[in-house]
This record gives structure tokens, C-alpha cells and sequence, in this order.
């Protein structure tokens, strides 16, 4: 072997070193910055959702790209405040009874009375919940936590940076659409820009038919509870409405949750509840998903279901929520490029028609 050969040898190794170290440093600074790459991914998300709403606003009412910008935002977050306010305001006024009554209700639960106390005493469940780790945790639940206070402070924090970045997004739209073409071939211009479009119809669709079908099964659930008298109806439905946001599993985890609280109420209103969870589930996985769907995002239900496992552990619940349009961003662009592929294939072509004499 010369020396030229060993030189050689020298600079792949090192070339590969330096790979490896540079992949590590990605990773490393992927996993430190995390909770701000999840924050800019909503963003983006958000972004894409609401710039067709402020493309027309631009068309139609104002020349101004900003003040279109604005008008959408300030709507929307309008919109978005006087939801919150018809769901935060009942929803404080039931915890702050539960809290109000929860001494009594440990009360009731070590007597074996009342509407827990007596299914844990027929259940031969009491003594469980009257261990020292279910006493301390009931302590807490009264007590202010500065780990709940820090919580609080970071979701008011990225729900802040969320909107500022998803409106610098929108407002800056054309000319980083402008400018990211720019860098692009003039032969593949047209065909990158019809892949966003498709990618944008897809996760607007998804983001607006996936909340709408979570606020339908909220307001189906507290008029449900609520007509069987189950207490605070306005809780448990909205957390069945969050945890419907979550395709596949989790209008199963609402229903675990409502049913087991309306059987604690009484047999009827379980037995009730649980039967409206079963036909609900049945109209929402035939006839709401695929009419919402079925257009929008074409997936499987195995890459449905692959797609939430890896989200979640990656980003928790906000990965759940936004698996399946990265899902059907990736489809989108893996089948323009096998496309793509087969059409520079020569061996995918049509052979030549013969000629004629």
C-alpha cells in the first residue's frame, strides 16, 4: 500500500469521525431543544391552518398582508377566548365545589357511605383507598404545588410563543414561500409547490375535522351525563373532548373515564353512559371519521396506530395530537417522490409503438 493510498484511507476515516460527531451533536442539541422544536412545529402547523383564511381576507377585504394578517388572528383567538370562557368558567365553578366537598367525600369513603364510598365498600376496594399514599395524594390535590404553578407558567409561556411565531409565520409567508423556490431549480418549482399545497390541504383538514369531531363527542357527553344526573357533567365531558383529540385510543379513554365516574353515581347512569359510548364510537369511526377523513388524509389505520406510538414517546401528548398529519405529510411527499422514481425509470417505460411500413 503507498502513501498516497494510506493518505487517502486517513481522510475517509476521518471524514466518518467527523459524521458520526456531527449526527451526535444533532441528536444531542435535538434532545435539549426539544420543548422549542415541539413549540415551532404547532406554530408552523397553525400557520399553515389559518394562511388560506388569510390569503382570502387578502383578496377580499384589505391589500394590506399584515393588517389581513391581524384580522385573522385577532378573530381566531377571539373566537378560541370566548370558547375557553364557556368551558373554563363552569368547569372552575364544579372544581372549585369538588374541592369544596372533598373532605366530606373522604369521609364518606372511610364510613363506606356515599356515591364512592359505598361501590369501594361493596367492591371490597376501601382499604386501598384508605392507604397513606392515597391520603397524602388527596392532601395535595388542596394544597398549591409550586410544580403545578411552574406547569401552569410553561403552558401559558409556549402558548404565547406558539401564537407569536405562528403569526410572524403567516405574516412572512410569501416571501419565505418566494424565497425558499428561489433555491430551487426552475424545472422543479412547480411541482415543489403543488406537494406544499397538497401538504397544507392536509393538515388544515385534519387539525379543523379533528376538532370539530372532538367538540361534537363533548357536547353529546355533558348532555348525556348531565340529563343522568352524573355531577360535574362540565369536567368529565371536557376531558373527554381533549382525550378525543387523540385518534384511535382516545375516545376509548373517554369513555373509560365518564363511564366508570357515571357508575359511581349509580348503575343506571353508568349502564346509560357506557351504551352511549359504544353507538357514539360506532358513528364516529364509520360515518364522522371517514366522511371528514377520508378525503383529506388517506391513511392506514397500522400507520395510524404506528405513527401515535412513536409521536407519543417522542413528544408526549402534543406528538399524539399531531401524528397523523406529519404522517400524511410524509405519504405525501414519499409518494411524489417513488413517483417521481418510476417516471425516470427506463424500465417502467412503454416500449416504443412499432412503426408502419
Amino acid at each position: 500500500m503507498t502513501s498516497a493510498d494510506d493518505r487517502a484511507l486517513a481522510r475517509r476515516v476521518v471524514i466518518v469521525i467527523g459524521l458520526l460527531l456531527a449526527s451526535l451533536l444533532v441528536l444531542l442539541f435535538v434532545y435539549a431543544a426539544r420543548r422549542v422544536l415541539v413549540w415551532i412545529l404547532v406554530a408552523i402547523l397553525f400557520a399553515v391552518a389559518l394562511n388560506p383564511a388569510v390569503n382570502w381576507t387578502e383578496r377580499r377585504i384589505t391589500r394590506w398582508r399584515w393588517l389581513a394578517t391581524l384580522l385573522v388572528f385577532v378573530t381566531a383567538f377571539g373566537v378560541l377566548a370566548a370558547l375557553t370562557a364557556l368551558i373554563v368558567i363552569p368547569v372552575t365553578d364544579e372544581m372549585a365545589q369538588l374541592m369544596e366537598r372533598f373532605p366530606q367525600l373522604l369521609h364518606d369513603i372511610r364510613s363506606g357511605r356515599g356515591p364512592i364510598g359505598g361501590p369501594l365498600e361493596r367492591f371490597h376496594l376501601r382499604r386501598y383507598a384508605e392507604s397513606p399514599e392515597i391520603q397524602q395524594y388527596g392532601t395535595r390535590l388542596r394544597e398549591p404545588s409550586l410544580d403545578v404553578l411552574r406547569g401552569a407558567a410553561i403552558t401559558v409561556g409556549g402558548a404565547v410563543t406558539i401564537g407569536v411565531l405562528a403569526y410572524l409565520m403567516v405574516l412572512q409567508a410569501p416571501k419565505l414561500v418566494t424565497g425558499l423556490l428561489g433555491l430551487v431549480d426552475e424545472r422543479h418549482r412547480a411541482r415543489i409547490r403543488r406537494i406544499g399545497v397538497q401538504c397544507a390541504r392536509t393538515i388544515t383538514g385534519y387539525l379543523s375535522g379533528n376538532l370539530l369531531i372532538s367538540v361534537i363527542c363533548g357536547a353529546l357527553t355533558f348532555a348525556t351525563m348531565a340529563i343522568m344526573g352524573v355531577p360535574y357533567a362540565g369536567v368529565l365531558a371536557l376531558l373527554v373532548a381533549i382525550a378525543d383529540l387523540i385518534p384511535l385510543v382516545g375516545a376509548t379513554l373517554g369513555a373509560v373515564i365518564a363511564a366508570g365516574a357515571s357508575f359511581f353515581h349509580s348503575t343506571r347512569a353508568g349502564i346509560v353512559v357506557l351504551v352511549f359510548f359504544v353507538v357514539y364510537q360506532q358513528i364516529e369511526n364509520h360515518v364522522l371519521q371517514p366522511m371528514i377523513f377520508s378525503r383529506i388524509v388517506r391513511l392506514s389505520p397500522l400507520t395510524v396506530l404506528v405513527s401515535l406510538l412513536i409521536a407519543a414517546d417522542l413528544a408526549g401528548i402534543v406528538g399524539a395530537l399531531l401524528a397523523i398529519p406529519a404522517a400524511g405529510v410524509i405519504q405525501i411527499i414519499g409518494r411524489d417522490l417513488y413517483q417521481g422514481r418510476r417516471r425516470r425509470t427506463p424500465g417502467d417505460r412503454p416500449p416504443p409503438a412499432p412503426e408502419t411500413p
